[in-house]
């Protein structure tokens, strides 16, 4: 089976605090089961870091954001459990409203099966891969991470997809999430898990049509890091193989994107004519086996997004988390109503502003009179940077926030807000300045003239809807 389409361009993201295996070991007094896991900052999720390395996928791609016919998204961990998933990373990409979406869920190995769909679709395709699980901080959650994957296929690429296989077991309790939970758990039955997941990830690899004496990397199901080198006795792979795809060790458990991100960093790896295969895993249970065969190195930086990172306490990542106290709080003195909130979806999401008809000038929001001319106009659509400069701040602390941005602050700390000057995406004369959140664990050492990059972040939820926008991080 060789697909339809080619791997023309990939983008990864992965959060940028660690919590290292000193903070977690010192906390338990247990050997840590992986060496770093990414932490999530408070105002990330799934969807926000879906848009971070479906951005960067799209920035590695010769055609326009309007050119994507498919957006297929994987996650275990949705924002919501009934509500779709895909049409929010869409808009925040600025895909077409025709848009072909859907979304795996349920289970880690959803990523394989958004990846089948993408690289057998009808036209370009675009395949996110991203996940946040979370836990018991006594069990799972000493090795959870995070982070998402992005590929898009459209004719020829760096790699296509030469084959796949499938192996499926009746074999619950692995890995699971009880309806109304959060939480991910296992019944802990080492010698059952470790069989079941090597059986199965071993055979649905070995079905493979390929000759396996030319696979140069692999990336197995890696709930640990002992887990894809086990995996891998049943199967023609020496050690090597297996640790260019390997990257648990510093992301943590990400759940359905722990292999998403280990196959990029095996593709990245990989020579030219040489095979690269991804196992991966499901709960339940079902292994999925992809084979691509490799062009040319692939476009994002795999090594720099998952080595990097800043450490933080113990505290601070179940702070972050949200897994540390409670917040109890009333009235809404930021509230915008949510039909409001959507008519301004294009500039919370996208930086749309506006160029006057009648003198040239940019308004942002492009909405009202020129704030030049004066003159009420049907203003032209005249897309911002996302990078620009701060021109004033402030840092509101402790009691000074909104009650919608209460939480945020609890988990977070102190954030700051600036007044940004941004000039126009394509350099034509003009720019905008309006107000906005900075965010990072760096946001409030930010001053006057430093230059910041948009993301986009949860703002706060309120009866019970997460609202998106791009808040700004110091470049």
């Amino acid at each position: 089976m060789s697909a339809t389409l080619g791997l023309a361009a990939t983008g990864v993201y992965v959060p940028h605090r660690r919590l290292s295996a000193d903070e977690i070991e010192a906390a338990w007094g247990t050997s840590a089961p992986v060496d770093r896991a990414a932490v999530p900052a408070a105002d990330e999720d799934a969807l926000t870091m879906a848009v971070a390395a479906g951005q960067e996928g799209l920035d590695d791609w010769d055609g326009e954001p309007a050119d994507v016919a498919n957006l297929f998204v994987a996650t275990t961990t949705p924002p919501l459990a009934e509500e779709e998933f895909a049409p929010r990373i869409a808009e925040a990409l600025g895909l077409s409203v025709d848009v072909r979406t859907e979304t795996a869920t349920q289970s880690t190995a959803a990523g394989a099966e958004a990846l089948l769909a993408g690289a057998n679709a009808d036209g370009p395709a675009l395949v996110v891969v991203a996940d946040a699980p979370t836990g018991d901080a006594a069990e799972a959650g000493q090795r959870l991470g995070a982070g998402a994957a992005s590929f898009l296929f459209a004719g020829d690429g760096d790699a296509v997809l030469v084959d796949s296989a499938r192996r499926s077991r009746d074999a619950p309790g692995i890995r699971f999430r009880e309806r109304d939970s959060e939480a991910v758990t296992g019944l802990d039955v080492t010698t059952y898990e470790r069989e079941t997941t090597r059986d199965l990830v071993a055979s649905a690899v070995d079905a493979l049509a390929i000759d396996h004496e030319a696979v140069d990397a692999a990336s197995l199901h890696q709930p640990t890091g002992d887990i894809p080198h086990r995996i891998a006795r049943a199967l023609p792979y020496g050690g090597g193989v297996v640790q260019r795809g390997t990257v648990v060790d510093d992301v943590g458990d990400a759940g359905a994107a722990t292999a998403a991100i280990g196959l990029l960093a095996a593709l990245a790896e990989s020579d030219p004519g040489s095979l690269t295969v991804a196992g991966f895993f499901g709960s339940g249970a079902t292994a999925v086996a992809l084979a691509f065969e490799t062009e040319s190195a692939i476009g994002a930086d795999v090594a720099s997004a998952v080595e990097s990172g800043e450490s933080v306490d113990y505290t601070t990542a179940l702070r972050e988390r949200g897994t540390v106290g409670e917040t109890d709080v009333a009235g809404g003195g930021a509230h915008v109503s949510l039909p409001s909130w959507q008519r301004t979806i294009p500039q919370r999401y996208r930086l749309e502003a506006g160029r006057c008809p009648e003198c040239g000038a940019v308004a942002f929001p492009p909405d009202g009179a020129c704030p030049e001319c004066h003159e009420r106009v049907e203003f032209e659509t005249e897309p911002l940077s996302r990078t620009g400069e701060v021109v004033a701040v402030t840092v509101i602390g402790q009691g000074g926030a909104p009650p919608e941005f209460v939480e945020h602050q609890r988990r977070d700390g102190p954030f700051a807000v600036a007044i940004l000057e941004v000039p126009t995406a394509d350099g034509s004369d003009g720019t905008a300045r309006f107000p906005a959140q900075l965010t990072g664990s760096d946001s409030t050492d930010v001053s006057v003239g430093d230059r910041v990059t948009g993301r986009l972040r949860r703002i706060y939820s309120v009866e019970g809807v997460t609202r998106y926008g791009l808040k700004f991080v110091p470049e």
